[in-house]
């Protein structure tokens, strides 16, 4: 048991000075991956101009479920409107994708500088949610990309209309600019509500929450759930639904899971 409680620590005491220091260098780390990441990704590749860079081909992946829908009715195109619209976008990639791939460094680093402060039995605990942080956002991130967006956007380009004699034709034609605010809404919005699990969790596992009160508040979560979707998402069903109904099932997930972590009281401990 003593074991257990030994903390990982070279055992010298670090002054407050010392520990913001360390904070700060790890930081510093993570900002540093992040700036060199960026220039990589909104760089020019050799021998093309910045359609030709990282962040150019990150955006076609992003905008794939639009063109394909698109094709399958004939073609279609994308717009911008202002001379600086498309140099702006190609610089929101770039840090959309080096937050992205930074995020993981940025973890690795805050882990280091709170473990040393930590028991071991403390670390088995912490580690596993630190893991599934980064894969739940991108179980969630995937689900837009494969799942929602497919769909919402069938939705939206429903509503073209072919021209006809006394009406004008009504076609689709997505500024960069604008979809990409969306995709990226949606990719964190799923992102964040699939680390609902993590966050209660965490709050069971702190005893500032128990099984029975997350049980209790199932038809305010339900509520919550379909405003957040209502709010967070475009304004179609489809897509609403399809983040509302994974919350109430993570959340489901959540009470099972806190009930086999939480803290045992003193007459479960007895028994």
């Amino acid at each position: 048991m003593a074991e257990e409680q030994e903390k990982e620590g070279d055992g010298a005491q670090m002054s407050l000075i010392d520990h913001l220091t360390e904070l700060r260098n790890r930081l510093g780390v993570a900002l540093l991956a992040f700036i060199v990441l960026f220039l990589i990704t909104v760089a020019p590749m050799p021998g093309g101009g910045m359609n030709n860079s990282i962040a150019s081909h990150v955006f076609m992946f992003l905008q794939a479920p639009l063109a394909e829908i698109l094709e399958e009715k004939g073609g279609g195109r994308m717009i911008f409107t202002a001379l600086h619209e498309g140099f702006f976008t190609q610089i929101k990639v770039g840090f959309f994708t080096s937050i992205c791939v930074t995020f993981p460094i940025l973890s690795i680093q805050i882990w280091k500088f709170i473990a040393p402060a930590l028991y071991k039995n403390e670390k088995s605990a912490f580690l596993p949610f630190l893991i599934a942080t980064p894969v739940l956002f991108t179980l969630g991130a995937a689900m837009v990309y494969y799942i929602v967006t497919p769909m919402a956007w069938n939705f939206f380009v429903g509503f073209e209309m072919a021209g006809s004699e006394g009406a004008l034709a009504i076609e689709i034609e997505p500024r960069i600019s604008e979809y990409l605010s969306l995709i990226m809404r949606l990719i964190f919005a799923f992102g964040l509500a699939f680390e609902l699990p993590v966050i209660l969790l965490l709050l069971v596992r702190a005893g500032l929450v128990s099984p029975e009160g997350l049980a209790e508040k199932r038809k305010f979560a339900i509520v919550i759930a379909f405003v957040a979707a209502a709010i967070l998402t475009p304004p179609d069903v489809v897509s609403q639904l399809m983040l509302a109904l994974p919350i109430i099932a993570l959340y489901e997930i959540s009470i099972f899971g806190a009930r086999i972590i939480a803290p045992k009281t003193t007459d479960e401990a007895a028994e």
